[in-house]
């Protein structure tokens, strides 16, 4: 079995009125319990959009220091992911797929070193 992370950036949400999201929060929840059913969930959660609540922690320098708000101020920024375990990569790209059709913006697959 392999873990891979299935994840999008908020920027590739897009622009959508309250009532389409709304519509999308069930399909986004179907999946999720259709993928606890097949045993292949490790962990699936959207990040807080409030980027005043963000920190860091970083220790590059030989000591360790923490800060307020992002580590960096690049443009895009984690809106959610899961993690599954499954056989291949065919199976990460099936839930990837499940989760773009439901959620209704790109998701991006990588394999995880666990």
């Amino acid at each position: 079995m392999a873990h891979y992370i299935i994840y999008f950036n908020q920027q590739w949400v897009g622009d959508h009125s309250e009532e389409w999201f709304q519509s999308r929060g069930p399909l986004a929840r179907a999946v999720v319990a259709e993928m606890k059913e097949a045993g292949v969930l490790i962990f699936a959660a959207g990040v807080d959009e409030d980027l005043s609540k963000a920190f860091s922690a970083d220790e590059t320098s030989g000591e360790l220091h923490f800060g307020e708000g992002r580590y960096s101020d690049v443009p895009e920024y984690l809106g959610g992911f899961t993690v599954v375990d499954v056989s291949n990569q065919e199976s990460a790209k099936f839930w990837a797929g499940k989760l773009a059709t439901a959620c209704g913006w790109p998701q991006e697959v990588r394999p995880l070193h666990v």
